[in-house]
């Protein structure tokens, strides 16, 4: 498979009766000459780095080489047991993500996915899922694998580095990646899965990049725990029969027009948005001097 359109492998998978994540792994293993328990096995780790860098993530200790962030995902997850506005559960799937991003800004070991700066918002939505006891390991294992295959399409047919197209890149691509994967999860169609790719990409469209100081740090650790509370939107709407009137390609080439579109400025130069405001110009003295 050429991973050139999500409705593609969508339509592939229900023709075969299969599951987005048992196509996608199969046709891995014969392009990359493995056997697939051998792919399956490196995703496998993978969801091991992820589960690995939440915990170490959720340290209230923690903060990154700047001194800027760190110690929110532990408040998160404290604030979670009163229950939150938004309920326990997205109130600690939150604290992942934000766990993640801050364990990334204080250089630890995540996994891109598919960025640094986006590293939180999969492990906030799938790593959630399994830790809360809501599916198996081997069902996140294969969630991640759905995941990949939509960051594979939107990689050859838009972007998913900042630089390029934004954050919409970024954390876009991480929800719409995270939404497939949660519909997955939730024994939704391969189609359904493609709605929610499309409505997370949506819900994200135009999200600009602008790093504080050019570090991966604010906005971008915020950014992820908003990545999830999309997937998790995206998903729920997906699973009700809620449909994108705009097929999940199409949201894919308009993203990438609206990269190409955006100002060099918005596009991780930290020359625009929140990177040239007074306190954002601020914290990059505080860091690096006048």
């Amino acid at each position: 498979m050429e991973y050139t359109s999500v409705s593609g492998l969508c339509r592939e998978a229900e023709e075969q009766g299969k599951t987005i994540s048992a196509l996608v792994l199969a046709d891995q293993a014969q392009q990359m000459e493995l056997t697939r328990e051998e792919v399956y096995d490196r995703m496998a780790q993978r969801l091991q780095v992820m589960r690995q860098a939440v915990q170490a993530g959720v340290d209230p200790a923690l903060r990154s080489t700047s001194g800027l962030t760190g110690g929110d995902a532990a408040k998160l997850m404290d604030y979670a047991q009163s229950g939150g506005l938004s309920g326990s559960f997205l109130t600690r799937s939150i604290a992942r993500a934000v766990a993640v991003a801050e364990y990334n800004a204080a250089m630890g070991k995540v996994v891109a996915a598919p960025t640094a700066g986006s590293c939180g918002t999969l492990p906030g939505t799938v790593v959630s899922m399994l830790e809360e006891g809501l599916c198996g390991e081997e069902a996140a294992v294969m969630a991640l694998v759905t995941a990949g295959a939509s960051g594979m399409v939107i990689a050859q047919k838009a972007c998913i580095a900042g630089a390029q197209g934004g954050c919409q890149a970024e954390c876009g691509s991480a929800a719409a990646m995270a939404a497939a994967a949660l519909v997955e999860l939730k024994g939704g169609s391969p189609t359904q899965a493609a709605h929610a790719c499309a409505m997370a990409l949506k819900n994200q469209m135009g999200l600009v990049c602008d790093p504080v100081a050019g570090l991966v740090e604010i906005p971008c650790i915020k950014r992820n725990a908003g990545g999830v509370s999309i997937a998790f939107t995206a998903a729920d709407m997906a699973l009700a029969g809620v449909e994108s009137k705009i097929p999940v390609d199409e949201c894919i080439q308009a993203m990438a027009a609206v990269g190409d579109a955006m100002a060099p400025s918005l596009k991780e130069t930290a020359q625009g948005g929140l990177a040239v405001t007074p306190t954002g110009l601020r914290l990059k003295e505080q860091v690096f001097g006048s």
